[in-house]
């Protein structure tokens, strides 16, 4: 367990594979003024994890970002039953076994109190995904959108396929095959960096690599340049 900032930990689990390379796992928790907690991409539950997650308050909403990150949703919801499940539709449809309070749509209007901000990022038939922002802290918060595994192993290859994809730090960015499904739907897409920039983050959270905590701006629009060379001129007003 690592502290953010006031009322932001995050929690690194084992690594998982995708495309045979090894994906390091992340959840990251608030707590809000009630003593309730927020757990967005729970990952696997150890007796440790638990009882560290415990001590900080009441798990009262489990976050099922993308399609992607559902391996540990039964377990989590399981041992807090009482605990609102939302999740994108996507994912709601790939685990059709798992109870759904809400979906996370364009319209969607969190539950929970207003310390966290929403939005949908969309532009992608392949997938959506929701991106968060703890405004308190100016904390963003992302699953796949942007990755940087800094040590994918010892294996030519899967270094090799690892750059290739576009998801070695310090050149995140999303999957080369997600990032090309956005071709037909650019501008859409733009539109959501440039909210997520209005935000303002100081602090960047990802689930497949280690915070940033200083120029946030400028990494964001690094990460994004796969858009457009100059995806926005806003990160340089904000920085």
């Amino acid at each position: 367990m690592k502290k953010i900032a006031d009322n932001i930990w995050v929690f690194d689990g084992q690594s998982v594979s995708y495309f045979s390379l090894p994906h390091a796992t992340r959840m990251t928790v608030v707590r809000f003024a009630d003593n309730s907690l927020w757990l967005h991409s729970p990952i696997k539950m150890t007796d440790v994890i638990l009882r560290e997650v415990s001590s900080l308050g009441e798990v009262k909403y489990l976050i099922a970002p993308n399609e992607l990150h559902h391996l540990y949703l039964h377990d989590w919801q399981q041992q807090f039953p009482e605990a609102m499940l939302m999740g994108t539709a996507q994912v709601a449809r790939k685990r059709f076994d798992l109870a759904f309070n809400s979906l996370l749509s364009e319209d969607f209007l969190p539950p929970w109190p207003d310390d966290i901000t929403y939005l949908l990022f969309t532009g992608s038939p392949a997938m959506e995904e929701a991106v968060f922002f703890h405004r308190p802290s100016r904390t963003l918060i992302v699953t796949d959108l942007i990755e940087g595994n800094a040590n994918v192993g010892c294996e030519p290859s899967k270094n090799w396929l690892a750059k290739f994809a576009g998801v070695v730090a310090p050149d995140s960015g999303a999957f080369l095959d997600w990032r090309l499904s956005f071709t037909f739907h650019k501008e859409e897409a733009r539109r959501h960096i440039e909210q997520m920039l209005s935000w303002h983050p100081r602090i960047i959270i990802m689930a497949h690599s280690q915070e940033v905590d200083h120029h946030a701006p400028l990494f964001l629009e690094r990460a994004f340049s796969w858009l457009h060379p100059h995806v926005t001129e806003q990160a340089h007003a904000n920085n």
